[in-house]
């Protein structure tokens, strides 16, 4: 008899709490998930419910002062909330990646698309810039951008809004990670891009087997997406 797999990342009893103001205040209690190869789990809850709280934590983007953190996010046999910064460092882009909501925040404006999304290459591989160029433009084209080679040397303002969220999914799946965060990246576009955004996430997390975690307050994005959802309300999973 075949063993189920095992999770590829293991959230247990995540507490998070900010020292920042006169009176601490939990953002996140108890917060439990099991996320496995190739599967999509949506995070929903409205604003301030600490969906992406729980997302930053898992992407080892909480800082290190005024914040308490409790629990464990084990993945790869780590635990991602007290390693070493060393080992954080090695997954982070690597295995694990995070798209944001909004890309012109997210991307340098000084810099080119390409020497952008080239970056995680040159962190974590010792592939030649030529081999570099190669796999960037590659990505571009998995992501269903036009004219990939033209779009490496352009800059963010130089594209639209849809056009920058696929750079940063491109951006975030070019090491192919195991896992992908995606933390609320349709808000701000219109219906006809969501609805090509989500096909593209289905079509990579099909072809490329990465698990994705789906954080949104759309719960019809979730609908179309996902095959598990939490809820958050308040900090609590409801």
């Amino acid at each position: 008899m075949n063993e189920p797999p095992a999770p590829v990342l293991s959230v247990r009893d995540l507490n998070i709490e900010f020292h920042d103001h006169l009176i601490p205040e939990t953002v996140v209690y108890d917060f439990n998930l099991e996320l496995y190869p190739g599967e999509i789990v949506g995070i929903v809850g409205e604003s301030g419910s600490g969906k992406s709280m729980c997302a930053l934590a898992v992407a080892g983007l909480l800082r290190r002062q005024d914040m308490k953190k409790s629990g464990e996010i084990i993945f790869d046999g780590y635990n991602l909330l007290n390693c070493p910064r060393s080992i954080l460092r090695k997954y982070q882009g690597k295995d694990i990646s995070i798209v944001f909501q909004e890309p012109m925040t997210a991307l340098n404006p000084v810099k080119r698309i390409g020497w952008q999304i080239e970056e995680t290459l040159r962190i974590h591989t010792t592939l030649s810039r030529a081999e570099c160029y190669e796999k960037v433009v590659k990505m571009l084209r998995d992501v269903e951008l036009p004219d990939p080679e033209r779009v490496c040397r352009q800059y963010p303002h130089e594209l639209s809004g849809g056009m920058r969220q696929r750079v940063m999914i491109a951006m975030a799946m070019i090491c192919e990670p195991k896992i992908l965060i995606a933390d609320e990246i349709t808000t701000a576009l219109d219906v006809i891009i969501q609805s090509q955004i989500i096909e593209l996430l289905k079509r990579l997390n099909r072809e490329r087997k990465t698990a994705i975690l789906f954080i949104s307050h759309d719960l019809s994005l979730v609908k179309q997406l996902c095959g598990r959802v939490i809820v958050l309300k308040g900090g609590y999973i409801v």
